[in-house]
């Protein structure tokens, strides 16, 4: 029987065109070694141009990738009522929310010799900023957002889905939509299709929530909506918050060579995100009722691309509402920017129900990204290829899990079929095949590959340096990685040169270097969230990571959001234990204005908390009411000033109190991920002891 390592290495080796981001054209003859000029033209003094070896990976991708099909196109523009003539929209706080001026230079030219032309494309189909009619009685609002903005004719007025991430985005579209559509109908209904912030931040631009409140306008979303939208972003939220400068390219200029777009659409807005809680809730797996009139039926599909989703069909329209579970790509499995793994069998199961259920009769099918497809073969072809793609990661990555694959080797030998790859709407423009494949992995068994070598292995930084020293030295390193570098041997480069970066942080001339290196494997890759990263990695190596005001950027409304039980969890997770060791108390918490009641315990140096108890013997009850809470979590008023106007009461020490404060840390949002690249300045801004600080929304 073969062993794995003659099983991995006897597959068949991966188009480029397919699997660039690992595939790398190289040279029989290698040039002398020589650092390349700084480009004319780039956002940055040390950027660089494409090197031939990345040219020729592009050239390959434009030779072998289905350009000829041009469907894409013809959906995308089909049913355009306006476009949008504003190129930007301003934000309420006074700077800029949205500008679509600076992606303009992606429709004057279609090859580019520093983006790979699956993304420029892509790119190119994103900048679509108007009004569109779907079918009569539905229309969309499209470029204004990472998302869509969706609106459904209902008796009395308009059925809105998914109101962006921004209110003055929403408020824009809203605009656009009233001035040749509209008629001056007010919103009768509103639906939130999924958890992420991108289906629900903009919600207050376009929304009052006394009409909500009053019973005006019904908010409905998929069962168990606000506990999920408040807590995925709160326990590692300032972690995935500074993993976002890489996924999405915080700190890239929208340039040729920087940041050109996100595969979902053009970025994310930069305006005012609020939340105003559903009304209903859609609790059954499939549940058909009325909205304004509108018969819909609803099918909640939890653990796909959301924790909590639901895809919706209009039967007497024949339109099928597909969410964000089928869109124009591929999509995160595992997300980089962190987050639990994606169920990809689950996700297939949910698509084969809806093709069955209403794709055999639909004659449109739109969702919140991208642009919608139309014909009831169309309809199919789509959803049974994104049927297969999802079920495919599961079932092929596994397979080779099963002949010993593991998550190191797996993006080198997982590849999608052929008849997949070679459509459109399964490219890797969110999901690429690397991570996701590595990601089905980590779902499956985690991160070992069993090999005990790597099971407890020591940090990076302190095993560097002994590599640095068997390699001969700095120098040598230098002249070697130099040499692959010109070769077009970029990944085996950067094995080499990160050592000597993690060895010497302080060495510049390596860093730039290993910024060389990951900007050209950047300059190569078709998914945004991989050429994100490499060129973001670059920018800090070259630069260091940029400092400023990182102020609270929290959304009132989603503080208000947590459950005070993950309020709690939360700040045991601020809580540093090294300064808790030696601490021992019990709290009872007590909120009359909503009946809840909890333990806290600080024992070996960890806080616990049980919801629906009470000590006997406390030392320190704290009364309050939620909606007191509330102000102190947001940071309006300290618990201390809470307690002094008598608002909250305490009983027993309140001295713990304090010593529980004195154990909370900041987070600082600009951590260093690479090494020397930090600066360690003092945090601009620093939360009070008990303010819950779940950074930014996080859209997806």
């Amino acid at each position: 029987m073969a062993t794995r390592r003659e099983f991995v290495q006897g597959l068949p080796a991966l188009g480029a065109a397919f699997t660039v981001g690992s595939h790398i054209v190289l040279n029989e003859s290698p040039a002398q070694a020589q650092e390349a000029a700084p480009l004319k033209g780039h956002f940055h003094p040390k950027g660089k141009a494409p090197s031939r070896h990345t040219l020729e990976v592009l050239q390959n991708a434009r030779a072998d990738l289905p350009f000829a099909d041009r469907r894409d196109f013809e959906e995308q523009g089909r049913g355009l009522i306006a476009p949008m003539t504003d190129m930007t929209i301003a934000a309420d706080g006074g700077h800029v929310a949205w500008d679509m001026a600076q992606f303009q230079f992606l429709d004057k030219q279609d090859e580019f010799d520093s983006i790979h032309p699956s993304l420029v494309r892509i790119s190119q189909l994103n900048n679509n900023y108007g009004l569109y009619e779907v079918i009569p009685g539905i229309y969309q609002v499209r470029g204004f957002d990472l998302s869509d903005l969706t609106f459904v004719r209902g008796r009395t007025g308009w059925i809105v889905f998914d109101p962006l991430v921004s209110a003055e985005t929403a408020r824009a579209a809203w605009s656009l939509f009233q001035e040749h559509v509209g008629q001056g109908l007010p919103i009768a209904a509103l639906i939130y299709s999924h958890t992420h912030a991108d289906h629900w931040g903009g919600v207050r631009g376009i929304l009052k929530e006394e009409d909500v409140r009053a019973g005006k306008v019904p908010v409905i979303a998929p069962v168990d909506f606000m506990s999920h939208t408040a807590a995925e972003n709160v326990y590692a939220g300032n972690a995935m918050n500074r993993r976002l400068f890489y996924q999405y390219g915080l700190l890239l200029p929208v340039a040729p060579h920087g940041y050109v777009g996100q595969g979902l659409g053009v970025r994310v807005s930069a305006g005012s995100v609020g939340l105003i809680a559903p009304t209903r809730l859609v609790e059954k797996p499939i549940e058909e009722f009325e909205v304004d009139g509108v018969r819909m039926v609803f099918q909640n599909t939890p653990n796909t691309e959301a924790p909590r989703e639901m895809n919706t069909y209009i039967p007497d329209m024949k339109a099928l509402w597909m969410a964000e579970n089928v869109t124009a790509t591929l999509h995160n499995i595992y997300t980089l920017r962190g987050a639990p793994v994606r169920d990809p069998l689950n996700w297939s199961k949910y698509i084969n129900e809806a093709l069955y259920r209403f794709g055999q009769d639909a004659e449109v099918m739109f969702a919140s990204h991208h642009w919608p497809r139309w014909g009831n073969a169309r309809i199919q072809e789509i959803l049974r290829d994104q049927r297969d793609l999802y079920a495919h990661f599961n079932n092929q990555v596994l397979h080779y899990a099963n002949q010993g694959v593991t998550i190191n080797q797996i993006h080198n030998v997982y590849r999608m079929p052929k008849t997949l790859e070679a459509k459109w709407h399964c490219r890797g423009y969110h999901g690429s095949p690397q991570h996701n494949s590595r990601g089905v992995i980590q779902r499956y068994l985690g991160f070992w590959d069993c090999n005990p070598a790597t099971l407890i292995p020591l940090s990076p930084e302190d095993s560097a340096p002994l590599y640095v020293e068997m390699m001969g030295g700095a120098g040598k390193i230098m002249a070697r990685g130099r040499e692959l570098h010109d070769e077009g041997q970029y990944l085996l480069a950067q094995e080499i040169v990160n050592k000597l970066v993690q060895a010497e942080p302080q060495n510049q001339p390596a860093k730039d270097l290993l910024a060389d290196i990951f900007e050209q494997i950047g300059y190569q890759q078709e998914n945004p969230g991989l050429r994100n990263s490499f060129l973001a990695g670059a920018y800090e190596l070259r630069t260091g990571i940029p400092q400023g005001d990182a102020g609270n950027s929290s959304s009132p409304d989603v503080v208000r959001a947590m459950a005070t039980e993950l309020f709690l969890n939360f700040l045991a997770i601020r809580m540093d234990s090294r300064k808790a060791e030696g601490m021992r108390f019990t709290i009872n918490l007590v909120s009359p204005d909503n009946g809840e009641t909890f333990i806290l315990e600080m024992e070996n140096a960890t806080l616990t908390n049980i919801a629906g108890f009470q000590s006997k013997n406390p030392d320190l009850t704290l009364t309050i009411n939620r909606s007191d809470l509330e102000q102190t979590m947001m940071g309006v008023k300290t618990l201390e000033a809470q307690i002094a106007d008598g608002t909250a009461k305490v009983q027993g020490d309140v001295t713990v109190l304090a010593k529980l404060a004195s154990t909370m840390a900041d987070f600082d949002p600009r951590f260093e991920v690479l090494p020397g690249t930090h600066v360690n300045p003092p945090l601009l801004y620093r939360a009070a002891a008990y303010q819950a600080v779940p950074e930014q929304i996080i859209a997806e």
